[in-house]
């Protein structure tokens, strides 16, 4: 599942305190000093009051998880615990994780200059310790926002300890410094993170001696660079994400570390159509209009693709898929439009065609299934377009219909295709008072435009195509197949 782009940071309010003296003098609840999971805790509790006082909801862009996940990632982060999420591939834990940043405070004072970002009130560092001693209350101090203190690693085998921890910075050494000097340190990614929160994503592809350089950091909250005699006390939340199969083949989360996280929790795909049909509505960038039950149909076709035994499931069927395939439709739509010179682009059902040959190379098959793939997703794709079909129009006759689309000939057929306007679907109907009724069941009705009445009406005329109650010939354009087809006689 896509994450949210990283917000630009914002200005910093005027009247904030500029040393540590107007700090402290100040009364403002940031002087006093609060260590990082105190503040995760605090904010947290607030959040879940106000949610339950209010009704808002404490995880913004959090779909499918609240009475499953949820609840234990909170429980973990009031604990004060190190989190490692487990899941397939596109599950949103990326995303719980960096949701975490909205529960630290929005500004916090940073002694200006520091490489890590120390609070005035309390140095670890051997130079900003130096710094409070010679200035004292004048000693300058800046304001850090809340995004700035997440840091986020992929971790990959080529991963060293320089890059997490830290290492001699050689520009320093030949400034004239000692080698003994623990200023001559050029500090990695967690010591820079001080004061927040660390995330490693996929720590399984962590090599295990690199995984080593984290077990200080987790249990004793310092560091150790080449020897130093150096002990910084590290204020982080270090959280993590792994895949179970690379948890337990391609890679592994050593002994010793697995048991440093307070928490383990399981994410899931949604559970219910409503939440990938929620997912997709979220995450999706349309570029056309595409009705809800097209949505429907792509998250049960995705859902069937999780359940099938010809898929391997241990990699998991992304909830990017269904991302995907909507975006995909919508493109379909799009593109269609411009071809036909229609005003307004809305998917319509024939556009489904389009997601198997493009986001077959998202999965994977089990072996032995070599040459079926593309009869496994068209069968799949048209359950879900029958089920869909159920279960909107449940309890509509389309006998009419059926009857009055088959009497039509030749010319007269309902035609639709990728080069098919909307128009033209609209104006082959049989004028029939089933028609309205599937327009409205569907979200149809009260539209001048003919784009969302001809895609409620495709979707029950492949229903009945499917369901054999209708006839459907392919028409061909010279050699070559174009996706044209025909109800009718």
């Amino acid at each position: 599942m896509s994450s949210p782009a990283a917000p630009s940071v914002p200005t910093v309010p005027s009247g904030l305190p500029t040393t540590a003296g107007e700090l402290a003098r100040s009364g403002h609840p940031a002087a006093a000093v609060r260590s990082v999971r105190t503040e995760l805790r605090d904010n947290l509790l607030a959040r879940l009051r106000d949610g339950s006082q209010n009704g808002s909801d404490p995880w913004p862009g959090i779909v499918g998880f609240d009475r499953t996940v949820l609840p234990q990632f909170e429980r973990a982060v009031l604990a004060g615990h190190d989190v490692v999420l487990l899941g397939e591939r596109g599950q949103g834990k990326t995303r719980l994780l960096r949701s975490l940043v909205g529960l630290l405070d929005e500004w916090t004072p940073v002694i200006a200059g520091s490489e890590l970002g120390e609070h005035p009130a309390d140095p670890i560092t051997p130079a900003s310790r130096r710094r409070v001693a010679e200035l004292g209350d004048d000693l300058p101090i800046t304001w850090r926002h809340r995004s700035e203190r997440y840091a986020e690693k992929l971790a990959t085998p080529d991963t060293s300890v320089a890059d997490l921890i830290g290492d001699v910075d050689p520009v320093k050494v030949a400034e004239g410094r000692s080698l003994g000097d623990p200023e001559t340190i050029h500090y990695g990614l967690v010591p820079r993170a001080h004061r927040g929160i660390v995330t490693i994503n996929e720590l399984p592809d962590l090599a295990e001696r690199i995984q080593v350089a984290l077990l200080n950091v987790m249990e004793e909250r310092d560091i150790q660079v080449r020897g130093y005699t150096l002990r910084l006390p590290l204020d982080i939340m270090l959280v993590a994400s792994a895949n179970p199969e690379d948890y337990t083949n391609r890679g592994r989360i050593i002994t010793p570390l697995k048991d440093r996280f307070g928490a383990e929790v399981r994410t899931h795909y949604p559970l219910e159509v409503a939440g990938e049909i929620a997912l997709a509505r979220q995450e999706a960038h349309l570029v056309a209009e595409v009705p809800d039950h097209l949505v429907e149909v792509l998250a049960r076709f995705t859902r069937h693709l999780r359940q099938s035994s010809a898929v391997d499931q241990r990699s998991g069927v992304s909830a990017r898929f269904t991302i995907a395939a909507a975006e995909t439709v919508a493109a379909a739509a799009l593109r269609r439009a411009a071809v036909t010179g229609e005003e307004v682009a809305v998917a319509r059902p024939v556009d489904l065609e389009s997601v198997p040959p493009v986001l077959r190379g998202k999965l994977e098959f089990e072996s032995g299934e070599e040459g079926r793939e593309a009869e496994l997703l068209t069968h799949l794709l048209r359950r879900s377009i029958t089920e869909t079909a159920r279960a909107r129009l449940a309890g509509v006759d389309l006998t009419p219909l059926a009857d009055g689309v088959s009497a039509l000939e030749g010319s007269r057929r309902v035609v639709t295709g990728d080069r098919v306007a909307a128009r033209q679907v609209v104006d082959a109907l049989p004028s029939i008072s089933v028609v309205y009724t599937v327009a409205e069941r569907l979200g149809a009705a009260g539209t001048e435009a003919p784009g969302p009445l001809a895609s409620a009406v495709e979707l029950a005329l492949e229903h009945l195509y499917l369901t054999r109650k209708l006839a459907k010939d392919s028409l061909y354009s010279g050699d070559a197949e174009d996706g044209t087809v025909a109800y009718g006689g």
